[in-house]
């Protein structure tokens, strides 16, 4: 194992909170409270949960239980953000709690066993656990985001039929070495 992990899961990471991000920007403050029916959550509510974990999970996170005791999950289904300005704030400030932990890892640190609900993981397997939480819920954001805005949804991959067009661009250049989000 070497740095190119660390520095692999920094950048899914990234691409996964650019997908919230440029998702956040085509909706408006009523958007994030649309609920498909009183059962689902809506937008608000899943990024306060997103929020919610990544503080817990990420707040000194080789020292201590990733399930702190000031975190109130059930709370966390519980829409109160007033404004999508508020959520946001919210949002950049969970983010930024995961990047000041991630980075400055070393190779050295991902075998090594941090606690969740006092079940032991190495880094890696607790990365990977975050990494695959965060993208199952930000898909949600994206596509409840896609049902609020129909047809003036603005794609966030490749748009429809136009795979063609996307996959020749790729195959004229030449075969390298490189992530899948740094053309992004």
């Amino acid at each position: 194992m070497d740095s190119n992990y660390i520095e692999s899961v920094i950048k899914q990471f990234t691409y996964n909170k650019s997908l919230g991000d440029k998702t956040f920007k085509q909706l408006n403050d009523d958007d994030i409270h649309w609920k498909h029916n009183e059962y689902s959550n809506n937008i608000a509510i899943i990024t306060k949960h997103i929020v919610g974990n990544i503080l817990s999970r990420w707040t000194n996170f080789l020292t201590e239980d990733g399930e702190k005791d000031w975190r109130d999950r059930d709370s966390e289904f519980k829409d109160s953000y007033s404004t999508k300005e508020e959520m946001i704030i919210a949002w950049e400030k969970g983010w930024q709690c995961l990047f000041d932990a991630i980075t400055p890892l070393k190779v050295e640190d991902l075998e090594r066993v941090i606690y969740i609900r006092n079940e032991g993981h190495t880094v890696i397997e607790a990365i990977n656990r975050q990494l695959t939480h965060y993208a199952y819920h930000i898909g949600q954001i994206v596509f409840i985001g896609t049902l609020i805005k129909n047809n003036d949804w603005k794609s966030l991959s490749v748009p429809k039929n136009q795979s063609t067009v996307y996959n020749q661009k790729k195959f004229n250049k030449e075969k390298h070495r490189g992530h899948f989000t740094d053309d992004l």
